[in-house]
């Protein structure tokens, strides 16, 4: 039964950088900017794709679903924390939190998955050229987002059940920018070993196993590349999945340094400059290195 000193909670109060206060003004100009940079850029990719009919081919496709889940997962977020940063008001309600976390958690199980697809598109181009058409035509493009986008959102459903079942004692302050698990779990008076059980079971279907997939992917793809004769059939091969595996490896990289760190080195301060590196830097970055790295948009950007 549920203690007398434990209560339901109505809202929370989200403490974001309360302890620098002297700079609230300056960040909230930062993280505007920096949203505003996001959301233009993924759009320009969207708008360069959709308007350009040579690159309506399964590869693009999948970036559209990328760029797309960049400007959802941002739009989560940053929105909130502007509003935080500028009117110093940092009270969000219960279903606002839960809410949070469930779009948070479903993007990122989306991307997961969204990236897997990617790996395997480029795996099919490289090994198999020749049955590319039959492999991956746009119907199967349509299945893979489909999957992925379904998926993504299922899974973190019994996570965001649990969390709403929650009961907090006398203490309704998250110290982090957004609401997110740990921070919301450290506060909980409910008994979360189930939630930790949840989270093993289930997690390594969202990450771990679409890493698996991306890794074997790019296993078969260097190793066909290697046995390419000449340096310039390598280097071409190779230029195709230049901008994705980037993208793989700054991805992963940012949940690595999150969720994957000794635990003698998180803290609720480092554990929110870390975050930013998931919630900023990976949607910033998506179209930047797709612009750069990828031949036929930085061509279609010239003109």
């Amino acid at each position: 039964m549920k203690s007398e000193r434990n209560f339901n909670v109505s809202g929370f109060i989200i403490q974001g950088f309360s302890e620098i206060p002297e700079l609230q003004m300056l960040m909230f100009g930062i993280f505007l900017i920096l949203y505003i940079m996001i959301i233009c850029g993924n759009l320009t990719i969207v708008a360069l794709i959709w308007k350009t009919l040579h690159l309506h081919t399964p590869m693009y496709f999948f970036l559209v679903n990328l760029s797309f889940i960049d400007i959802a997962s941002i739009s989560n977020i940053l929105p909130k924390l502007l509003s935080i940063l500028c009117t110093k008001i940092k009270t969000i309600s219960f279903i606002g939190c839960v809410t949070q976390i469930y779009v948070f958690l479903s993007l990122s199980a989306t991307e997961f998955f969204l990236l897997a697809a990617m790996a395997y598109d480029r795996y099919v181009a490289i090994c198999h050229p020749l049955h590319y058409v039959a492999l991956i035509g746009l119907k199967q493009c349509a299945r893979f987002s489909f999957v992925s986008w379904f998926g993504g959102f299922l899974i973190p459903t019994g996570h965001t059940v649990f969390i709403s079942k929650l009961y907090f004692c006398l203490n309704n302050k998250i110290n982090h920018f957004f609401c997110d698990l740990n921070p919301l779990l450290q506060i909980a008076c409910t008994d979360t070993s189930v939630f930790n059980i949840l989270n093993y079971t289930v997690g390594p279907l969202a990450a771990i196993t679409p890493f698996m997939l991306t890794l074997i992917s790019y296993v078969f793809i260097i190793n066909a590349i290697l046995k390419i004769k000449s340096t310039k059939g390598r280097h071409k091969a190779f230029s195709t999945c230049t901008a994705h595996l980037t993208c793989v490896i700054i991805f992963y990289g940012t949940i690595v340094c999150m969720y994957m760190r000794p635990k003698s080195t998180f803290s609720p301060k480092l554990d929110k400059y870390f975050s930013l590196l998931y919630i900023v830097l990976v949607p910033m970055l998506n179209p930047i290195i797709y612009s750069l790295k990828n031949e036929d948009i930085r061509k279609v950007l010239i003109k």
